[in-house]
C-alpha cells in the first residue's frame, strides 16, 4: 500500500472492502428487511466463534474508494447495512456523509470497541468480551444484541445491558455452532426475563448470504 493510499484509508476516503452484496437482514429488530450489506475488512476483536475470520487481516482487502461503494450501494436498495470485520476501525465519517447524501437508511453492525464515527439511523451494538464498547456507543445504540456460546455469556449479557441507554433493545442470539443446545437456554431465559428477546440468523435457515 503506498503511503498516498495508507492516507486515504485513514482518512476514510478509501476503505478495506471485504464484499458488497443485497440481501434479507438476518438478524435482530430489522430481520426480514431487504438491506445492501457493505462488509468492510479488519477486526482485532478476535472472537473465537466469528464465522467471518477472514475479515479480520484488513491487508486482504483492497483499499477502495468510498465513492465507488456509495454508486453500487444506491443501485440496490434504500437501506445499508456497514458491518465487519469491526467497521469503527476506519473513519466511517466520509461514508455516511454521502451515502446520507442520497437519502439513504444507514445501519451499522459493530462491537463498539472503537469511537463512534459517521452518521447512523441505527446502531446494532454487540460487545464483546475481549474489548469493551466505548461510553458513547452505550448511549447511541438501538439494538443490543448479545451472542450466547455458552451460559457464562448470559451474565456478560446482563452486565451490558445494564450499561446501555433506556430505550435499546434487548436480544439474546445464540451462536450458530451450538444453536442446538443453545436455543432451549436462551428460550427459558427470555421467559423468565421478558426484557429481552430471541433473535435468530433467519438468513443461514433461509439459506441465504
Amino acid at each position: 500500500m503506498t503511503k498516498d493510499i495508507e492516507d486515504r484509508v485513514n482518512k476514510g476516503e478509501m476503505l478495506p472492502l471485504m464484499e458488497e452484496f443485497y440481501t434479507i437482514q438476518g438478524e435482530g429488530f430489522h430481520k426480514g428487511t431487504a438491506a445492501y450489506f457493505v462488509r468492510i475488512g479488519g477486526c482485532d476483536v478476535g472472537c473465537h466463534w466469528c464465522d467471518v475470520k477472514e475479515s479480520w487481516n484488513a491487508n486482504l482487502h483492497p483499499p477502495t474508494e468510498v465513492t465507488k461503494i456509495v454508486e453500487n450501494a444506491v443501485k440496490h436498495s434504500n437501506t445499508i447495512v456497514v458491518t465487519g470485520g469491526e467497521p469503527l476501525t476506519w473513519d466511517m465519517s466520509v461514508l455516511t456523509s454521502l451515502l446520507k447524501k442520497e437519502k439513504l437508511h444507514l445501519h451499522i453492525e459493530t462491537s463498539g470497541a472503537y469511537r463512534l464515527t459517521g452518521t447512523w439511523d441505527w446502531i446494532c451494538l454487540s460487545p464483546k468480551k475481549r474489548k469493551l464498547p466505548t461510553k458513547e456507543i452505550y448511549d447511541s445504540a438501538h439494538e443490543l444484541k448479545m451472542i450466547i456460546y455458552n451460559t457464562d455469556d448470559l451474565k456478560f449479557a446482563e452486565e451490558q445491558a445494564e450499561k446501555v441507554n433506556d430505550n435499546c433493545l434487548l436480544y439474546l442470539q445464540p451462536e450458530w455452532s451450538k444453536k442446538d443446545k443453545i436455543i432451549p437456554i436462551i428460550v427459558d431465559y427470555v421467559m423468565k426475563h421478558p426484557k429481552w428477546k430471541v433473535s435468530l440468523q433467519t438468513h443461514k435457515y433461509l439459506n441465504i448470504p
